[in-house]
């Protein structure tokens, strides 16, 4: 009788053991499992904390910059088209077409910088700037020739000026590196403007 007492207490402690260890088995299973579902619902908040971070950041230099670079080339393509399609000196003809094409390139790698920074960058030209356009458009012949020769050596005078600024003192190292790397380009503007106004004076 003993025997068999102590054998049904045997098997009753085993019993309670096994699910003390079950017990504990699920409930570490269930907080490993709930683990990464908290790790991985971070992730998200952090890389869009990360792409947006440029735009925040950017200096008022950077901002002038971009704003005035992004209108100015808006401006040398329309006069640029134009010029390639109206002017009356070769010289011309052949200045419009550079300045449409090269600063249609440069305008698009402006764009994809703004678009990597997360910055808005004009869409259409500032008041002055239209005026400026259409006057000049207004204008035919060898009238129209010369006031665009002109306005493409003032222009180009004023954009190395300001793109000379931003690569030396700009706060973003992609629009410093843009801006370093378009001057050649409209520093030779600038020289094809000078010989293009000679030639129609």
């Amino acid at each position: 009788m003993k025997n068999s007492i102590l054998t049904v207490l045997a098997v009753a402690t085993l019993v309670a053991c096994k699910k003390n260890e079950t017990t504990k088995l699920n409930t570490a299973t269930d907080s490993s499992a709930m683990m990464p579902a908290t790790d991985s619902s971070m992730m998200p908040a952090d890389s869009t904390t990360m792409t947006n971070t440029s735009a925040t950041t950017l200096s008022d230099m950077d901002k002038k910059f971009a704003d005035k670079a992004a209108m100015g080339g808006m401006m040398e393509v329309s006069l640029g088209e134009y010029a390639e399609m109206n002017g009356t000196n070769a010289m011309v003809k052949d200045l419009g077409k550079m300045m449409k094409e090269d600063h249609s390139k440069a305008n698009n790698e402006l764009k994809s910088w703004a678009t990597s920074a997360g910055y808005t960058l004009p869409a259409t030209l500032d008041q002055d700037m239209q005026k400026k356009v259409d006057d000049l458009k207004a204008k035919k012949g060898a009238d129209f020739d010369k006031a665009y020769t002109d306005m493409m050596v003032s222009d180009h005078k004023e954009d190395i000026s300001l793109f000379k600024d931003e690569a030396a003192k700009g706060g973003d190292s992609n629009l410093k590196s843009f801006a370093s790397k378009t001057l050649p380009t409209l520093e030779h503007h600038l020289t094809k403007s000078e010989e293009a106004k000679s030639a129609v004076k």
